[in-house]
């Protein structure tokens, strides 16, 4: 392939990007290198490496053979200068804001997040003298009300878990903008193949690759993806890439490494310091599962609209928050975000409330009541009582995790055996 991408379509990208026949070997296939460390040619060869002078590999904690190819194939999806990959999601939203925070920083916060990642900017940020402010990313009046001197980015998800509502990204991408700081976009429920971000103006791009990207439930893994567009040196707010970096000399990232200043970054000093290291068997699970992306996305897809549209008619369903029925008031968004289709995860509100969401989870048998999403079998969980357990009520109706709402992630399985299986429970939860 060559040195620019973007000239092959989504399906063979997917294929082919990042990947080479092993030069010595032949194989096909991307080999899983489980190697710790890389015999350097020359004691010169080594000091280049580590002085950033020479791009190669080291040791496994920083970069891996596989784990680069899996890198820079994410990057070529989602139209991104770079990418680094890492051990889960919640460890790709701590490097995605480290080299961008410090103490006394805050972001800006969604208030409809994964319940996990909630928590994860309620409290555990705090250790850091990090700090997250939530709001409500559909009023952008107290989005822009929102930022300060001490603002370092907006973060979002494209499709929110667990409710399925759409992200405006353009228009966050445009505060963001205007306050000279990145927008974050978690793109783990839409995938590159329902949306890329970055052509709407986000900046960082993160996934949680244990999911739709791998696609089995088999290995956990997180990705950021940097755009490459943003301009680290435009004023005094990052240093980590304007200013002098001591572990190596003085080397200002933004002016050595340019576009790639991000990447670099997250790689020579996140990796380093952090050692939330992807490990290679995992990138080799994912890399097979990107292969077949485009084609169980459109069948999730397919299976979503079906479903969703069904149980909106079910006697026993209060609400679907599916953001490709005609009935959502995120259907034109939905639309213009992910022109492809609305995902596969939404969340189903019952009349009888938190007990017959109880009995309709413990009465499924297709359906897998598990804390994941983006299988290619079905699951549900109720968030309520599990995801978003840590969060407060008020909270909890926010995320679009209320007491009587359970979450459904759409697999590729017969949509009529799917449907099948939900009204026999919905038939118990509701007796």
């Amino acid at each position: 392939m060559t040195d620019d991408p973007h000239i092959y379509g989504f399906d063979t990208l997917q294929i082919h990007a990042g990947s080479r026949p092993d030069p010595a070997t032949g194989a096909r296939q991307t080999p899983i290198y489980q190697t710790t460390a890389y015999v350097f040619k020359d004691a010169d060869h080594a000091a280049a490496l580590f002085n950033l002078q020479e791009v190669g590999f080291i040791y496994s904690r920083l970069t891996n053979p596989t784990v680069a190819v899996l890198a820079e194939r994410i990057a070529a999806l989602e139209t991104g200068e770079g990418a680094v990959c890492c051990s889960s999601g919640h460890a790709a939203q701590i490097m995605a804001m480290f080299p961008l925070m410090g103490p006394g920083r805050n972001i800006i916060a969604s208030t409809r997040l994964y319940g996990g990642t909630v928590t994860q900017f309620s409290h555990t940020i705090k250790r850091f003298g990090w700090s997250a402010k939530f709001v409500d990313t559909d009023d952008l009046d107290a989005v822009k009300a929102a930022v300060d001197d001490d603002t370092r980015a907006i973060f979002c998800e494209s499709i929110a878990n667990p409710g399925g509502y759409v992200s405006d990204l353009d228009a966050l991408a445009r505060i963001a903008e205007d306050a000279g700081i990145p927008l974050i976009v978690d793109n783990t429920s839409a995938t590159p193949y329902l949306c890329r971000p970055i052509e709407h103006g986000a900046t960082l791009v993160v996934h949680s690759t244990t999911k739709y990207l791998t696609g089995n439930g088999t290995v956990t893994g997180g990705a950021v993806v940097d755009s490459g567009n943003f301009n680290w040196s435009a004023n005094d707010k990052f240093p980590s890439f304007s200013q002098p970096e001591p572990a190596y000399h003085g080397l200002k990232f933004h002016e050595t490494f340019g576009h790639l200043a991000y990447t670099f970054h997250s790689i020579a000093i996140g990796l380093r310091d952090l050692g939330m290291t992807m490990n290679p068997q995992a990138a080799h699970y994912t890399l097979m599962g990107i292969e077949t992306l485009s084609l169980r996305m459109e069948r999730h897809v397919e299976n979503a609209m079906k479903i969703a549209a069904w149980l909106e008619t079910h006697p026993a369903v209060e609400a679907v928050t599916y953001a490709g029925l005609p009935s959502s008031p995120y259907k034109d968004r939905a639309a213009r975000i992910c022109p492809r289709g609305a995902g596969a995860l939404f969340t189903v509100g019952l009349k009888k409330g938190y007990d017959a969401c109880v009995r309709m989870v413990d009465s499924l048998e297709l359906f897998s009541h598990v804390a994941n999403l983006g299988d290619t079998r079905s699951l549900i969980i109720h968030s309520a009582s599990t995801t978003h357990r840590q969060l407060t009520a008020e909270q909890q109706v926010a995320a679009g995790a209320a007491p009587n709402v359970v979450r459904l992630s759409i697999g590729i399985e017969d949509a009529d055996d799917l449907m099948a299986d939900l009204d026999q429970a919905l038939t118990k939860a509701n007796s």
